[in-house]
């Protein structure tokens, strides 16, 4: 893909899991536990298809530098770096999950719950931040 439409596509995914993470958890909340259960595979298949599209582009056009070096820079870093140190603690967290319910070990899935979906949810939503701050925002501030 070119220009700014494989970045876009990366952050739909972004977003799309953090709509299936909230729907999730609205569903366990009203004791929806099917509708939960389908939530959360989706969002974690938005995740697994957003990492791999990640790293293929990512292996194709290499790292992408945020432009200028304004005040809007380290605000920039910040995101991104906090971004990224979530995303590596989510994917065995996510997975840890989705395993103890399978068993089904509900108790300790809910605890450790607790943990990934915060994180998870951070995860996906800078993840958007990070797009329209290096791809919208970057290019209006620093043309």
């Amino acid at each position: 893909m070119s220009g700014e439409l494989h970045p876009a596509l990366n952050a739909c995914l972004n977003a799309l899991s953090a709509i299936f993470l909230v729907m999730g958890f609205r569903a366990i909340k009203r004791g929806q536990r099917e509708r939960h259960r389908m939530m959360m595979l989706a969002a974690f298949a938005a995740s697994s298809t957003f990492l791999v599209s990640y790293v293929a582009r990512f292996l194709i056009s290499g790292t992408h530098v945020y432009p200028g070096g304004g005040w809007d820079k380290p605000v920039y870093l910040t995101i991104l770096l906090t971004h990224m140190a979530a995303a590596l603690v989510v994917v065995p967290l996510s997975l840890r999950s989705i395993w103890l319910a399978t068993r089904p070990d509900y108790a300790r899935h809910k605890r450790i719950a607790k943990v990934t979906w915060p994180l998870w949810m951070y995860t996906s939503v800078t993840g958007v931040l990070v797009y329209l701050m290096l791809y919208q925002l970057a290019p209006i501030l620093h043309p």
